[in-house]
């Protein structure tokens, strides 16, 4: 393997310790004023981690399953798509990693992703819509790029980062549904007042919070997948041409869903956002797609 792979995957490992230390710093926080509502904030911190940790746990062993169904992926035989699974079989072992399950989402959009908490656990999911657009070459060089994120453990950080969303948002909601249930009440240490309105901004910060834990995902994961991709295939046109493909495409996914965004080839929900392009990208998970192919060309010269 490429000491740049081995390097992304060392940057992977770091990226999820960091992902811990944010994850058990908002927990603190939702703990903290928790305990105040309650009168004891040990016992706000206690409660808060025990929920915490038993969800994430259930989301962490589960996490793909879900995700696998929130996307409306249903798993496939080999003897119904006998070209995908010869692809994905041959990529795994240029790849040195299991060959991951794969699964299909009726889906006119094309697009693609891979899941799990890492490669023996590895899921690719494709859409129809990609396997109707893409000529072998190209599906190749997608599978590839999707294959490089369950070799490098971009998976595992990618994995994380949804269940810390979900636990967070999961958090936040159940702390305000207390407050409004009981009219505002609490502890007089509390301030019934303030409470509520921290209540509130965690419940309206909860998007912006779980953008950020999903941009802590590098954009340069993205390039290097599709540089992998050129690596495993040995072929820079099959990945070059599917993004291009993917560009001109404009067919909404019907199962986009900002929670799982960036586990996607493409960012379903970014696309085609006028607001979010006027921005310059700087609050998508991805690169453009005309970034990506133009450093595939200057991969090409390099080679």
């Amino acid at each position: 393997m490429p000491q740049e792979y081995h390097e992304a995957i060392a940057e992977n490992n770091r990226s999820t310790l960091l992902l811990f230390g944010i994850f058990i710093a908002l927990i603190a926080v939702l703990g903290f004023f928790f305990g105040l509502y309650l009168g004891s904030e040990p016992l706000g911190l206690i409660l808060t981690f025990a929920l915490g940790t038993a969800w994430g746990l259930v989301s962490w062993f589960a996490g793909d399953s879900i995700i696998m169904t929130v996307s409306g992926a249903k798993q496939v035989a080999k003897s119904e798509y006998p070209y995908l699974f010869n692809t994905v079989e041959g990529l795994a072992i240029a790849a040195g990693v299991p060959t991951p399950e794969l699964y299909v989402i009726e889906d006119p959009s094309p697009n693609a992703f891979a899941t799990g908490r890492d490669p023996k656990h590895g899921k690719i999911a494709v859409t129809t819509g990609l396997l109707k657009i893409m000529d072998r070459d190209e599906l190749e060089g997608v599978l590839a790029h999707e294959m490089s994120h369950i070799r490098n453990l971009d998976i595992r950080t990618m994995m994380l980062a949804a269940v810390m969303v979900g636990i967070v948002s999961m958090l936040g909601n159940l702390f305000l549904r207390m407050m409004l249930h009981s009219g505002g009440g609490g502890n007089k240490k509390g301030g019934n007042a303030i409470l509520l309105v921290i209540g509130l901004v965690f419940i309206i910060a909860s998007p912006f919070i779980a953008q950020a834990i999903r941009l802590a995902i590098s954009r340069k994961r993205e390039y290097l997948a599709d540089a992998s991709a050129v690596e495993l295939t040995r072929n820079p046109d099959g990945i070059k041409a599917a993004l291009q493909k993917l560009l001109a495409d404009h067919t909404p996914l019907q199962h986009a869903n900002d929670a799982t965004s960036h586990l996607y080839i493409e960012d379903p929900v970014d696309k085609d956002k006028g607001f979010l392009k006027f921005l310059g990208g700087m609050f998508s998970t991805h690169p453009p797609l005309e970034s990506r192919i133009a450093k595939l060309d200057e991969y090409g010269k390099i080679g």
